[in-house]
């Protein structure tokens, strides 16, 4: 039996300011039943969505109650260097409330490279890796920015975001791996996804772009999965005890087993 009634893939992007209208940012949606579609923001003068009107959307559709699961496309942490030279603690909740307060990416007219620019003391080794990373083959650091397939600026960009949903759904929704390993039945999740993974694996036909196929696969990829039963494997990889316990700080891939 599924244990999630709706499937949400968010293909990021860290470009421009919170507000700006970006083609890059892409939303579909699937239910139990209907394969994933692409999913419009709401009314408005901008064509496209922009970040602070996905975390707003996100917001309004996780307290609905409905276990639904989330897949966003950027990384939700550092790797364990980051905290040593910092000086963090191995505590999620502490790493974003630190990040948001030195790369403030949420605010109105605010760029990434802004605050790349203005040197600032929250940064990190395009060399350090985060351990479900280095199990991937392709998987670039959060660090290596202006690269082609880079993730560094949607992370950056995207961080203060999920720290706005956890404060405004509270335990409304389940935060994997960080919150445990096992997501509580009748509970939202939100996990962290690379559709690298999957783009392949589902027909596009030049239907959709390059964007919009990577918010499907992830979509469509979560509905495949909780359907036939597989994603609780997905959810609990094979990982050391002391790997596991570095992920809960990390973060983790879903799907890198």
């Amino acid at each position: 039996m599924a244990q999630f009634k709706r499937y949400i893939g968010i293909d990021y992007s860290g470009a421009e300011t919170p507000t700006s209208s970006l083609s890059g940012l892409r939303v579909y949606e699937a239910d139990q039943s209907r394969t994933p579609d692409d999913v419009s923001p709401p009314p408005s003068p901008r064509k496209y969505w922009t970040r602070r009107g996905i975390a707003e959307w996100l917001r309004e559709q996780l307290l609905m109650g409905e276990p639904t699961i989330v897949g966003i496309d950027h990384a939700f942490s550092f790797p364990v260097q980051y905290f040593d030279v910092h000086g963090l603690p191995l505590n999620w909740q502490s790493f974003l409330e630190d990040f948001r307060h030195h790369w403030p990416t949420h605010e109105d007219h605010t760029y990434v490279d802004f605050i790349r620019d203005d040197f600032c003391q929250r940064i990190g080794d395009p060399c350090w890796f985060r351990l479900t990373e280095t199990w991937t083959a392709a998987a670039k650091s959060v660090f290596r920015f202006d690269v082609q397939g880079s993730v560094a600026k949607s992370t950056h960009a995207g961080l203060p975001w999920l720290l706005f949903l956890r404060e405004q759904c509270e335990d409304r929704v389940h935060f994997w791996p960080f919150d445990g390993w096992d997501v509580p039945d009748k509970k939202s999740a939100v996990v962290e996804v690379y559709p690298s993974l999957w783009m392949r694996r589902f027909l596009n036909n030049g239907q959709r772009t390059g964007d919009q196929q990577a918010a499907y696969a992830i979509a469509a990829w979560l509905q495949r999965v909780d359907a036939d039963g597989s994603l609780p494997i997905f959810l609990l990889p094979t990982l050391k005890p002391h790997e596991r316990a570095l992920a809960q700080a990390e973060g983790w891939i879903l799907g890198v087993m």
